[in-house]
């Protein structure tokens, strides 16, 4: 990398998952429109075809009204190609396609249980877990060999599992997830802080958070903004949500489920039952929980969230390949729009032209002092020249502690069964699971038709 002044140049990027038509856009957007940064990005995808129409797309967003950067994209056959000389590598993959997820989703709603995400825990989640795991091997082998010293930036999910097999494989990578759940819940409290107090609305960024716990399950035990304290105001704001006394337009709306509508009211709850703040979308949250929010449709419709097909991913998936063809086409614009992830502004940290603090997924080394060492968790960080810190966020509630670190033992045993090839252990998890309130006999069958639905992504099982 070379420095002229405060920018930046020569940055090397390997975007793993390059055929991407989500987040990699995204990415090319928000870099585009940094002035500070410029480089290359190499685009690795098994869809090679993908890749390559991303390459031509990346390029174009440099002509983009407003860019202020312009980086060089190169679609490559191999990790080799994409890793070797690389300063930051970005992860984002699906973990096979649409149709394993849909039996992730769907297959366990003939026994009564259904998941509005289903990839992060929940019998899909530790499915999917099963498919992603060995690929997560494979990259961390790769990065290990070809790009050891490089920063990687993860936001796959299981993001826990994801990030926790690369540190498994490679102890000494430089990795870390990211996910914008916080973000929302800090766009809730700027709202609930309008409300009560008048005044413009505060920005995300203003309003101070301790981050404690795991990724989609993630609790603020303390949120101020210029000093005062939110908590009771958070606490007036959802009495008057709840009596009607506050009708806001985007009382309904959470930033972190994009264009789903949501009352927040699986948020609101629980900040009642414990005290503390969770700081996840309700779809997330319930699915880390006993079935109080999710025992069937009719619960869901009464927490005012929804449940999430996969034939309207499979739709978006589709809208995005038309999108894809009218960009290169030229017959879409081009447009530069901010993400609200923090992705570019920590590559800016990480090459010392700021400092960020901003919440991440990294090993827990006793940041949060009463949940086990090792496991990956979700606190602020201090991000600043080639470092990372992860700032002390203390112990958790222990009635809160109690429901985390009973999912984080979940996910250590579906990471050991993969490395262990031990499908009896798996099965274990399966059944320890939260949302997992049926019979042996019925988990039995549940978890076989899954690992059958996903049989080719999970070579391991062979051996077994």
């Amino acid at each position: 990398m070379k420095r002229d002044g405060n920018r930046i140049t020569d940055i090397n990027i390997a975007y793993i998952g390059g055929g991407s038509r989500g987040w990699a856009w995204g990415l090319m957007s928000d870099l585009a429109g940094e002035e500070a940064l410029c480089g290359n990005v190499r685009l690795y995808d098994i869809d090679m075809q993908a890749a390559k129409d991303n390459e031509v797309i990346g390029n174009r967003y440099a002509y983009a009204e407003g860019a202020k950067s312009a980086w060089k994209y190169t679609a490559v056959g191999s990790l080799k190609e994409a890793l070797t000389g690389a300063d930051f590598v970005v992860i984002s993959i699906l973990p096979g396609t649409f149709d394993e997820m849909d039996s992730d989703v769907h297959a366990p709603e003939k026994y009564g249980i259904y998941q509005p995400v289903g990839d992060t825990t929940g019998p899909g989640g530790l499915i999917r877990a099963y498919r992603t795991i060995p690929m997560f091997i494979e990259i961390a082998e790769a990065i290990k060999e070809f790009s050891p010293e490089a920063w990687v930036i993860n936001y796959t999910n299981p993001m826990t599992l994801c990030v926790r097999t690369l540190y498994e494989v490679f102890p000494q990578i430089k990795a870390f997830g990211c996910c914008h759940e916080v973000f929302g819940t800090q766009k809730v409290l700027a709202m609930a802080y309008r409300a009560l107090r008048g005044g413009e609305l505060p920005e995300r960024e203003d309003i101070k958070v301790n981050v404690q716990g795991i990724n989609h399950f993630t609790w603020l035990d303390k949120a101020t903004y210029n000093g005062e304290d939110l908590f009771p105001i958070y606490d007036e704001f959802i009495d008057k949500i709840r009596s009607g006394e506050l009708e806001l337009d985007t009382a309904d709306k959470n930033w972190a489920n994009g264009k789903r509508p949501t009352t927040n009211a699986v948020k609101y709850d629980l900040f009642k039952r414990y005290g503390v703040i969770a700081a996840a979308g309700d779809r997330h949250l319930v699915e880390f929980v006993p079935a109080w929010y999710l025992k069937n449709p009719d619960v869901v419709k009464l927490w005012g969230y929804e449940l999430t097909t996969v034939d309207s991913r499979k739709e978006g998936q589709r809208e995005r390949i038309e999108k894809s063809r009218k960009l290169i086409a030229q017959t879409e614009p081009y447009t530069l729009s901010k993400t609200g992830e923090d992705g570019v502004k920590q590559i800016k940290a990480l090459v010392g032209l700021d400092t960020l603090i901003t919440n991440v997924n990294i090993p827990n080394v006793g940041q949060i002092s009463n949940l086990p060492l090792g496991a990956v968790v979700e606190t602020n960080a201090v991000f600043s020249h080639n470092s990372l810190v992860p700032v002390n966020a203390g112990e958790m509630k222990w009635d809160v502690k109690i429901l985390v670190e009973r999912i984080i033992y979940n996910q250590e045993t579906i990471l050991k069964a993969v490395f262990n090839k031990d499908k009896e252990l798996g099965f274990n998890a399966f059944l320890n699971d939260p949302m997992m309130c049926i019979s042996m006999a019925d988990a039995r069958a549940l978890y076989e038709e899954m690992i059958e639905n996903t049989k080719k992504y999970i070579p391991w099982m062979e051996e077994v």
